[in-house]
């Protein structure tokens, strides 16, 4: 009955009735990660193509990221001035939940291209990838095929890995670790120890280490390497393929409180499934996209790494064990 008497109602109502909502809060405020909003990130291909639409301002504030970027939120509380949080991942979903400042966006979702379908009341995936260690094809000759191989290879080949506490590839690293070894990753994480050059707050750090040759491994996405194909037409870094499989990262955005009150904040989520925000990310975020898109993936995302099998903890067992891994993480690696 409801689709039948939204086919009757006239598109000039409808436009007009969005048209004052819109009027009513002509800005939005969104709060993301720094990678998203630099000038070569989608961040400015977003904001062009939805203030197109909506005839408002978007207004990005980024911080470094993701984990720091809930810690930012929860730390503002309800005086924080973000409409929508973009750049959460499904391993941070349940502590974002808990913390209150997060309300239903009420959207209807529809089948994603995600692995395994993910669906949430209050979050909705914007993109996905798997992690990875990226190597310098230049100086490592036989990367490593697999966690193990990593935690008691050479302790002069260096990686550069980011800090749970602050980085969603750092607690992404955190629980590969975990749901490979298991009661064991406090000494796999001392056996990897000797080979981390550094652990950076968050990934753009680290993986300008990498790139400037301070070290020849980073951990960072399977997708990476379609960047260097792509911009800069070079397959001189590569992503190692684990045995192991290797663990997902699922990107989402939600609606705080403050959003929840502003029509644009539900208009960009809306937006944000659809081809205007998706087409942009395999060649911006280089990531998967996680919604509707209107032409097919690069080719260069032919040529990359498929694992063998995805590892992914649930977001209430994360919220439950993240202290004490994180914990067991900080006395590995100062010993």
């Amino acid at each position: 009955m409801r689709r039948l008497l939204s086919s009757l109602i006239s598109p000039f109502f409808l436009a007009a009735t969005m048209g004052a909502a819109w009027a009513a809060s002509d800005s939005l405020t969104i709060y993301t990660y720094d990678s998203f909003t630099a000038e070569w990130g989608p961040g400015p291909g977003v904001e062009k193509a939805f203030e197109a639409e909506c005839g408002c301002d978007l207004k990005f504030v980024s911080v470094a990221d993701g984990v720091a970027l809930l810690n930012r939120v929860k730390l503002e509380g309800a005086g924080s001035k973000a409409d929508i949080v973009l750049g959460l991942d499904t391993n941070l979903v349940a502590d974002a939940k808990a913390s209150g400042l997060f309300v239903p966006h009420g959207l209807e979702q529809s089948e994603t291209p995600v692995p395994g379908g993910w669906r949430d009341e209050m979050f909705m995936p914007f993109d996905y990838g798997y992690f990875a260690v990226i190597y310098d094809t230049e100086t490592v000759k036989t990367p490593p095929a697999s966690l193990a191989d990593l935690v008691s290879g050479d302790s002069d080949t260096k990686i550069v890995i980011q800090d749970p506490r602050t980085s969603t590839p750092g607690l992404g690293l955190l629980l590969w670790m975990k749901s490979v070894y298991g009661d064991g990753a406090a000494a796999a994480w001392e056996k990897l120890r000797p080979r981390v050059l550094t652990v950076t707050p968050g990934w753009g750090e680290a993986y300008g280490l990498f790139t400037s040759g301070e070290a020849p491994m980073v951990l960072s996405y399977t997708t990476s390497p379609a960047y260097h194909m792509i911009a800069e037409g070079s397959e001189r870094y590569r992503a190692a393929a684990f045995s192991e499989g290797h663990y997902l990262q699922i990107e989402v955005a939600g609606l705080t409180k403050k959003g929840g009150t502003n029509p644009l904040a539900k208009a960009f989520l809306e937006f944000m499934s659809g081809p205007g925000f998706q087409d942009v990310i395999p060649e911006t975020n280089w990531m998967f996209p996680a919604g509707k898109t209107s032409k097919p993936l690069p080719e260069a995302f032919g040529k990359l790494v498929k694992p063998a099998k995805t590892l992914l903890f649930s977001p209430e067992e994360i919220a439950s064990n993240r202290k004490a891994w994180v914990d067991e993480w900080l006395a590995a690696m100062s010993r």
